[in-house]
């Protein structure tokens, strides 16, 4: 009996250490649409037998390095990852590259030349595109004339920079539309509450928010539903089409967002990083395109997803 039971343990811990396994780091749990994408990973993992396991790095670089070299110590398949710091990411390029291990970022591209180490992919979506429909929808509904204030997410990321470098472009298309303001509120809605009530309570003249993610567009309404200004005389802009960002348009205060794809750059992300660990080639890049999102096409966008 004993040699059964000692027998059934050591099939268990071998079925356990054969078991293919994808590690992730994320820079922040706590951000609605990072959620979404963890969960859409899950699901792909699960779908095609993959363990899976999370990390926050909760907005830390250092921590997210030292979670990768603890996942590669791991002897995981492959390693995916959503960076902190899109220009300090060498480091972790350089620990999976060190151990053979596939590495796919995901969502925020790194800005070095981690892309051209072979086995390093990235899936994600064309950031400055989104800033570009963002304001081009604004600009319609402003007519072509009025103040613009952009809020910026973490001066970290990439896709901060790419999504203001596309509002800023358009906008300067129209002769009418000025950028009167750019701060920083981290894709937090907490801080895009205070920054907006700063805004107001100093006298900005403000005709619209280009905000760079849902997160700030809900909390600069947030900010002047307590403030009692209407939606109707600041027009406010988002990014990412989260499940609080189309509640808010459905009530009439969100005018525009534009869809990021969660499930595809997630599951993207991880298919990528299976046919990596599985010994496929994967292409370089793989963008995911957005979708620009309006009161007008709601309907067809809810009818989609």
């Amino acid at each position: 009996m004993k040699r059964l039971l000692l027998g059934a343990a050591l099939a268990v811990t071998c079925t356990s250490a054969m078991a293919q396994s994808i590690g992730v780091s994320v820079a922040w749990f706590d951000d609605n649409f990072l959620t979404s994408m963890r969960q859409a990973m899950e699901a792909e993992a699960k779908t095609q037998g993959y363990e899976i396991q999370f990390l926050d790095a909760q907005g830390d670089i250092g921590r997210q390095l030292s979670q990768v070299q603890s996942l590669a110590a791991q002897g995981v398949d492959a390693i995916i990852i959503n960076p902190v710091d899109t220009a300090a990411t060498s480091s972790m390029t350089g620990e999976a590259v060190l151990q053979d291990i596939p590495l796919v970022y995901v969502n925020r591209e790194p800005e070095g030349s981690d892309l051209n180490e072979d086995g390093v992919v990235f899936v994600g979506s064309d950031q400055k595109k989104a800033g570009e429909m963002q304001m081009a929808a604004l600009a319609e509904r402003l007519g072509g004339e009025g103040n613009v204030a952009i809020m910026l997410g973490e001066l970290s990321s990439g896709a901060t920079h790419q999504r203001t470098e596309g509002v800023k472009e358009v906008a300067a298309e129209y002769p009418g539309i000025e950028i009167i303001a750019e701060q920083p509120a981290d894709y937090q809605r907490t801080k895009a509450i205070d920054l907006m009530t700063n805004w107001v309570v100093g006298g900005q003249e403000i005709n619209a928010i280009a905000a760079n993610n849902d997160e700030m567009a809900i909390g600069a309404l947030n900010a002047m539903r307590q403030l009692g200004i209407s939606p109707d005389d600041i027009i406010v802009g988002g990014i990412d089409a989260t499940r609080d960002a189309i509640e808010s348009m459905q009530s009439g205060e969100l005018a525009v967002t534009v869809f990021q794809d969660p499930v595809g750059q997630g599951g993207g992300a991880v298919k990528a990083a299976i046919e990596l660990a599985e010994g496929n080639q994967v292409e370089k890049t793989t963008m995911v395109p957005f979708q620009l999102v309006t009161p007008e096409t709601l309907d067809e966008f809810l009818a989609n997803q």
